[in-house]
């Protein structure tokens, strides 16, 4: 089947069907927002607090620079919000992150809705993916949150779609606009770079199957890749700098046994995943519709470039390599994958030779039976209230600590308590009255002999099995050499120098 023409009265129907459908994902986003907001869970993640802490302290810190960036995240989410979040109001609430994820799911939606119908010319298949995606309670939370997940989400639906409009195009405008989108991509979460692998080959595939050659692909693929290669390359470089490693791939948690290196077991848990997340209804939705587009596509059923499609489902090779490496399952890591399912499906009912409507009403009936919106008890929802607990217990700690905005520096790691450095924006702390990581030499010269330069530590010592400072204090008793216990509360302990 040939592509739509890009410039058809089709095109510009389904265009705004596009736009409505965004409009809509928005304003529902924005809802959302304020129910969560309600219910105090905006910031109730310790990551969301994380994030918005790595943003601030780019300019906040008391060795402000570009390095604050970090090298554990990839930067774009922090370089987007940077200015937005030294505003205090936003800073502490979390608006301007909030803002930036409504904003993406909008984006996401709206670039699923150009893709499904350009690949089928079917309305229903769109508003099913959109539906779909909206809805469903876990994509919901985090689109109500600073958390990064919503501008991955965003960006590679874009991508997406804009590597398929190269592909017809054949332009190097077209290729350029794909290639850049694509680039921010991969510095958003590292689940997008499996993504970016996937896509750029199925870009020579797609061009030998609408019969223009391998070597066509390749030299397509090749100008799409050429931005995502020079991030990839500039963030190896400012890992180096920051932390002097090429990338870090270890040392921010306990390796877990109950997966580590045991691929049956980890392919089980991303599957459970999928399945807790999505439903089960849209689980084997997406067994069924792998397998018919797969069919549609080599019989010439399909157009050549909705092989691009299926790399969606490369987001799963993400979590699946972290947990074989041992990292602690993370059930949000498998949200993407539940947004690729989402599309892969729409695309395999907008192909239907006939009972779209039936069979989309039906699916959406059959994911809405287990996965409504605003379920209190959805996997993520309960996944960000895990250190509510802790921190109420905090509070006790937050009594005893020194006066913020003093000559008094409190010494704590931020890869572990920057949630906890958030939280105390409230009492009226800076980050710049921290010092941790970001702080390079001068934090590494304070773990040879934190007394010479602080009076107080603060030290994680439940969660991961306590942080590095808990650990050298473990390993090394003359490193809290003249510091007193003060207090503790939530698995944190303050020390005072005497």
């Amino acid at each position: 089947m040939t592509e739509l023409p890009g410039k058809s009265i089709a095109d510009r129907v389904h265009g705004r069907l596009a736009w409505q459908l965004a409009l809509g994902a928005a304003l529902w986003g924005v809802m959302a927002s304020l129910v969560y907001w309600q219910q105090e869970l905006t910031l109730s993640h310790y990551d969301a607090r994380g994030h918005l802490v790595v943003a601030r302290r780019v300019v906040d810190s008391l060795t402000p620079g570009w390095l604050q960036v970090g090298a554990v995240w990839l930067p774009l989410p922090h370089v987007l919000n940077l200015l937005p979040v030294q505003v205090d109001a936003w800073y502490r609430t979390g608006a301007s992150g909030v803002a930036l994820s409504i904003l993406s799911i909008a984006l996401l939606v709206y670039s699923t809705a150009r893709l499904v119908l350009r690949q089928t010319g079917a309305p229903v298949a769109a508003v099913l993916a959109a539906l779909v995606t909206v809805t469903n309670p876990n994509v919901l939370y985090l689109q109500s949150t600073p958390m990064t997940e919503p501008l991955l989400l965003g960006l590679l639906a874009w991508a997406l779609w804009l590597v398929t409009r190269a592909m017809d195009l054949d332009t190097p405008r077209a290729r350029l606009a794909a290639s850049v989108v694509l680039a921010m991509a991969v510095m958003t979460r590292y689940e997008a770079w499996p993504f970016a692998v996937a896509v750029l080959a199925a870009v020579p595939v797609a061009s030998w199957h609408a019969g223009r050659g391998w070597r066509r692909g390749l030299t397509a693929a090749g100008a799409i890749a050429m931005w995502p290669v020079a991030a990839c390359l500039w963030f190896f470089v400012h890992s180096k700098v920051t932390v002097g490693s090429w990338f870090v791939t270890g040392g921010f948690y306990v390796p877990d046994p109950a997966y580590q290196f045991q691929p049956l077991t980890v392919t089980g848990a991303v599957w459970w995943g999928l399945r807790q997340l999505g439903s089960e209804a849209l689980a084997y939705a997406l067994v069924a519709s792998v397998a018919l587009i797969g069919t549609w596509w080599w019989r010439h059923r399909m157009p050549s470039t909705a092989v691009l499609a299926l790399a969606w489902l490369a987001v799963g090779a993400l979590p699946w390599y972290a947990f074989f490496q041992g990292h602690p399952f993370r059930i949000r890591y498998m949200v993407p994958l539940v947004v690729g399912s989402a599309v892969v499906v729409s695309l395999a009912v907008g192909r239907l030779p006939r009972g779209r409507a039936l069979v989309a009403a039906a699916l959406l009936a059959g994911i809405w039976w287990t996965s409504r919106p605003f379920d209190r008890g959805a996997a993520m929802v309960l996944e960000a209230q895990w250190d509510r607990p802790r921190s109420l217990e905090r509070r006790a700690v937050t009594r005893c600590l020194p006066a913020p905005g003093g000559d008094e520096t409190v010494m704590a790691s931020m890869g572990s308590l920057a949630h906890y450095m958030h939280e105390l924006s409230a009492s009226g702390f800076a980050l710049r009255d921290f010092l941790h990581e970001g702080n390079g030499d001068l934090w590494l010269q304070a773990l040879e002999r934190p007394g010479d330069y602080v009076r107080w530590v603060l030290v994680e010592e439940r969660a991961e099995g306590g942080d590095m400072l808990a650990l050298r204090a473990a390993g090394d008793p003359a490193f809290l050499a003249g510091f007193t216990r003060i207090c503790e509360g939530g698995g944190v302990a303050l020390y005072g120098l005497q």
